[in-house]
């Protein structure tokens, strides 16, 4: 039986190291795939909308596209014009792709048996007052816009 010394002795601790960590590595990996994601809950249509409006007001459009796409099964075209849609105050229902989902529209106000009036609607009303000023401010705040962008929204109105 030969001799084994220090150096030959830690080559093999070396080698018995990296199979173990390789060995490992391979059982977390095939425990991490077989992990179940936790399924999220379909939103409600007026939770879906208020959720992608609170993303647009927030400055994640894109998000809010993903979250649509996920919810709706919209093309990522339609997704990103409805989006551009909400970003512009319009409601996320006014847009042609989403007229499938028109029987799911937000629920009416309960103390006035209407729709409650979006951005544009608004806009208009403050315009119509002479109140364009307010109108800029309600437009920056509900968007996130910037001063000259809101001033262009509330002139093209």
């Amino acid at each position: 039986m030969p001799n084994i010394g220090p150096a030959e002795l830690l080559v093999v601790a070396i080698l018995f190291a990296v199979v173990l960590t390789i060995v490992i590595g391979i059982v977390m990996a095939a425990r991490k795939g077989n992990q179940m994601p936790m399924p999220t809950p379909m939103p409600t249509p007026q939770g879906l909308h208020e959720l992608v409006t609170g993303l647009v007001r927030a400055g994640r459009k894109i998000e809010a596209i993903k979250e649509l796409r996920r919810h709706t099964g919209l093309s990522l075209r339609d997704a990103k014009v409805a989006i551009d849609g909400v970003a512009m105050g319009h409601d996320l229902w006014s847009h042609p792709a989403m007229t499938r989902f028109k029987a799911a529209q937000p629920t009416a106000l309960p103390h006035t048996g209407v729709a409650g009036p979006d951005l544009a609607t608004r806009v208009r009303e403050l315009k119509a007052a002479g109140r364009a000023e307010q109108a800029v401010y309600l437009v920056r705040g509900e968007t996130g816009m910037g001063e000259r962008e809101a001033e262009l929204f509330v002139e093209a109105l």
